[in-house]
């Protein structure tokens, strides 16, 4: 009998317990990921009434004298992960839309530098990762996708900045780099770069070279939709992995530059259909493509982990979308797009944290990382500043004064928080049309040597 009750006993002893109780946080956990509960233990859109102020704190927390560091441990720069090429173009990308914002940062020029530093004159490639103390960690060249983010970078100061002398560095750069994309072949590396292409093109509209080099790009990336789009996977590729809506935004700039219509309706129709597949909710929120597995095409689609990086290119391909076609419906969706950060997502949690400026790395089906690394950050803050530009352009076609005295940006218009009773308004009452004004205004001369 002893025995006995010594073996019964053992399933009881701690150890054996909490086994049993991991497994069962396990199981829970797995359950939450296929049957989702949404929660709200944060604040959420019902009871935001406006855009967030613009915040750069955490964004000056993570650079140093030489650029952004890549991730963080919460909230405090992580120094051992070192910096990328990739997030410092993505940091530049944002510093050019703060200037047009009317909210300049000396900041661009740290990151401008890094990509100086991380060119190779030789084979005119991009290195991407630096370890803390300054080496090179990876081969020149390794990362596709980080030349792409470069090129888009550096067409954005060429185009978009009124900085001579970041124009100047930025053209060397430029020129250098741009014909190596074409041996590129990861197609969001040929996105970013006619990104690229198209905002230099809006000052240098006669560079001839240029707009052969977008061309071929668009051209690839017509080609993959036209051989692997089906009516019910309308999408270049056989998977949605990441950067998704980087690629049919990539068409509609390019339809725009080389006035071909076929360009456009690809992008318009692989972008529509990419909107419907990330609705959840019965079509209430925003639902991105999680990276624990993404979602091939026939297989399961991944809920978790979903990342910032896919709201912000959500954010900037629908703006483009609405800006192409007049169709107002586009900034719905960037709006839906955009409010993902702040709850208005699977789990009515917020990702962006008001006291630091900064953004969560991501959303797992049962919490918010407590992390806030460079790109998570990024994605949130160039998101907030393309709504805030929208917004200018929206009231300027209604006729409402948005600038003050200096020619800055005043404050943000509202964003009406829905009620429980209804679904988000609706703003069907504001337009927002292409500016042929802007567009026909541009330089029509090449960039100088």
């Amino acid at each position: 009998m002893r025995k006995r009750a010594y073996l019964l006993g053992r399933d009881m002893i701690w150890p054996v317990v909490a086994r049993r109780y991991l497994d069962l946080f396990a199981e829970v956990r797995e359950a939450r990921a296929r049957h989702l509960r949404p929660v709200f233990e944060a604040t959420t859109l019902e009871q935001r009434t406006e855009l967030p102020d613009l915040k750069l704190d955490h964004l000056r927390t993570m650079t140093d004298d030489t650029g952004l560091l890549q991730h963080a441990t919460y909230t405090v720069p992580n120094y051992d992960e070192g910096y990328t090429t990739d997030d410092n173009a993505r940091a530049l990308v944002l510093t050019v839309l703060l200037e047009q914002s009317g909210d300049a940062t000396p900041l661009g020029t740290r990151y401008l530098a890094f990509l100086w530093h991380a060119f190779d004159w030789n084979t005119t490639r991009f290195r991407n990762v630096m370890a803390y103390d300054r080496r090179w960690l990876d081969p020149i060249g390794s990362s596709e996708d980080a030349h792409g983010r470069a090129v888009w970078a550096l067409g954005l100061v060429l185009g978009r900045s009124e900085q001579e002398g970041f124009r100047g560095l930025a053209s060397r750069l430029f020129e250098h780099a741009l014909p190596a994309v074409r041996k590129l072949t990861s197609p969001r590396a040929w996105a970013t770069a006619i990104l690229g292409i198209h905002a230099y093109l809006r000052r240098y509209r006669g560079d001839r070279n240029a707009r052969l080099i977008e061309l071929e790009l668009a051209d690839r990336l017509l080609e993959l939709y036209a051989r692997t789009s089906q009516p019910a996977w309308q999408w270049f590729e056989d998977v949605l992995s990441y950067d998704n809506a980087a690629l049919p935004q990539a068409l509609l700039a390019a339809g725009l530059d080389l006035e071909r219509a076929e360009l456009t309706d690809a992008g318009l129709s692989a972008l529509s259909w990419l909107i419907h597949v990330q609705l959840g909710g019965g079509g209430s929120h925003f639902v991105p493509i999680g990276s624990n597995g993404f979602y091939p095409r026939g297989g399961a689609r991944a809920r978790f982990d979903q990342q910032p990086v896919e709201a912000a290119v959500t954010v900037s391909a629908c703006l483009e979308a609405d800006q192409v076609t007049g169709d107002h419906r586009w900034y719905e969706e960037a709006t839906r797009a955009f409010e993902w950060f702040l709850g208005r997502n699977d789990l009515g949690l917020s990702l962006y944290d008001p006291l630091t400026g900064g953004c969560r790395d991501g959303l797992h089906p049962d919490r918010v990382s407590q992390n806030e690394g460079a790109e998570s950050t990024l994605a949130f803050l160039t998101a907030l500043v393309e709504m805030r530009l929208a917004e200018h352009v929206i009231d300027a076609r209604r006729g409402v004064q948005t600038l003050d005295s200096t020619g800055r940006c005043r404050a943000p218009a509202r964003v009406e928080a829905p009620t429980r009773e209804t679904p988000f308004p609706s703003r069907a009452t504001r337009s927002w049309a292409t500016d042929s004004s802007v567009r026909s205004s541009i330089d029509q001369t090449a960039i100088p040597s």
